[in-house]
Formats: C-alpha cells, structure tokens, sequence
C-alpha cells in the first residue's frame, strides 16, 4: 500500500433502509466513529428513494481506510444483518479536478 497518499477518501454504502434518519439513528454511529483512527472526516449520504445509509469518509492513510473498512465497517453490516461495500479512492490524484469543481473534501 502506499504511504505517500495525503488525501485519502472511503466511499461506503449500508443496503438498508432507514426511513427517519434521526439522531437516534445516527448519533450512536457518530459516536463510535469520533473513536474510529485515522478518520478526518465522514459526509453522510442518505439514498433518495431507497433510504439506504452511506457516506463519503476521509482518512489520514490507505492503512487506516483499510483497517476500518474489514474491521469496524464490516462489524456495523453485521449489527445490522445487512451486505455493505466500501471503496478506497487516492483523493490526490483527483484533487485539481475536485477543487476545479469546489468540492468541500479540499478546503
């Protein structure tokens, strides 16, 4: 894996469906993952018409996205009974593009 990624970017997808998305719901994942390493940042991502939970996470390193995404990611599907998938991206590659679009990921 590579080390030298400054930006790196976790995209994750729970196939459930969660009609009222209320602190209820969410405030009892965020809590768990203020405690998650190397997590930056997470956007939640709401699916419109399916309610499925998402989210675009930002890491400090491909070691970190990784670890969470086969250990605590999975954990939550599981606790869920449901399938998720999750995507790690190199955010600097895409970064003059990004910013070229205003994207919040780079301010």
């Amino acid at each position: 894996m590579s080390k030298d990624i400054k930006k790196v970017l976790l995209y994750g997808e729970v196939q459930i469906n969660v009609e009222d998305f209320t602190p209820e719901v969410w405030g009892p994942i965020n809590e768990k993952l203020k405690k998650v390493e190397g997590l930056i940042r997470k956007t939640w991502l709401t699916g419109i018409n399916t309610n499925t939970l998402g989210g675009l996470y930002e890491f400090d390193s491909v070691e970190n996205a990784v670890a969470f995404s086969h250990n605590e990611y999975i954990d939550e599907g599981r606790d869920f009974g449901v399938t998720i998938s999750s995507k790690i991206f190199d955010g600097d590659k895409a970064e003059a593009a990004s910013r070229d679009m205003n994207s919040p990921q780079y301010d």
